[in-house]
């Protein structure tokens, strides 16, 4: 009997200020959605890192006849100089620290850089001469390439030695801004959600304010009063959540694994819905939260008054 009035007042509560409860269920639902989207742009930016890092390569250029940096005095590499390299790849220094190396000769580079460049005007003007032959190292642990790069740089016949995870920082650095940026607007967002639930609460306390009086005539005790305006916020922000979770999950379901992934696929790893999932508990949990406490302080401030 007791939950049956509670839920009665509930249900009262929402229909008085139906007005009001939507527009709480929308700023919640917007919020929360930033929240999502942010939680999984952070997913994606980590598996992006463990795709690429593991892929990254150390490339060790040698010198070319037009090289006049490094160790290059405008002479390419001999065989004598490339043989070394390889011989320090291959030495029990380094050796531990590399999966496997590949040589791309001057032809292959050109090759490459023609597939490359296909259909560009700088393609013509470049001659195999001016493209350096290339080490491509891959590393069991890519965090140490500065081993190699202090190894090799000064080596005879090595032009530079770099490190394609540079390349990439950058790529990750802008997609970290883009994740906080979306974690402000989710902050503002969810600090206007819980602003709207306490003067939803208040009013609707303000609306019952007879009623009020009369069950603290006959005893009411000042939880049994305030349990249905805190169950009136947490109903409303649960809505929001859910609508917050279906949108998530529909558009990493939709967009991205049905239209980004298969063109994408080949080059990068893509959060999925189990991903997406994983963040429907924290959008909920954190809008019953919020919603919770927000109720809870209106109600109890308003009944001090």
């Amino acid at each position: 009997m007791r939950f049956g009035l509670v839920m009665h007042e509930v249900g009262q509560g929402l229909r008085r200020n139906i007005s009001m409860v939507i527009s709480v269920i929308l700023v919640t639902f917007i919020s929360l959605t930033f929240v999502g989207a942010a939680a999984l742009l952070q997913l994606q930016i980590t598996e992006m890192k463990g795709y690429w890092y593991d892929r990254a390569q150390v490339a060790v250029y040698l010198c070319t006849e037009v090289s006049n940096g490094g160790n290059c005095m405008l002479s390419a590499a001999t065989e004598e100089q490339i043989d070394a390299v390889r011989a320090q790849l291959e030495s029990d220094t380094l050796a531990p620290y590399i999966d496997r190396f590949e040589f791309e000769n001057r032809d292959q580079a050109y090759e490459n850089f023609q597939r490359q460049f296909q259909g560009n005007p700088v393609a013509d003007l470049v001659e195999p001469e001016f493209l350096n032959e290339t080490f491509w190292v891959n590393l069991k642990d890519p965090n140490q390439a500065a081993i190699l790069v202090e190894s090799l740089s000064t080596m005879a016949g090595v032009e530079n030695v770099e490190d394609q995870r540079a390349y990439l920082d950058g790529i990750f650095d802008l997609l970290n801004a883009a994740s906080i940026t979306a974690v402000g607007i989710a902050a503002l967002m969810l600090v206007a959600a819980v602003l709207l639930i306490a003067t939803t609460i208040r009013l609707s306390a303000f609306s019952r304010r007879r009623e009020l009086g009369i069950m603290r005539l006959v005893g009411a005790s000042n939880g049994f009063i305030q349990t249905p305006f805190v169950l009136e916020g947490i109903v409303a922000a649960l809505i929001g959540s859910a609508l917050a979770s279906a949108t998530v999950v529909g558009l990493v379901h939709f967009f991205v694994q049905g239209y980004l992934a298969p063109s994408l696929a080949a080059t990068t790893s893509l959060v999925g819905v189990p991903e997406a999932l994983m963040v429907v508990p924290i959008i909920i949990g954190l809008g019953v939260l919020l919603a919770g406490i927000s109720a809870s302080f209106a109600i109890r401030r308003y009944l001090r008054i």
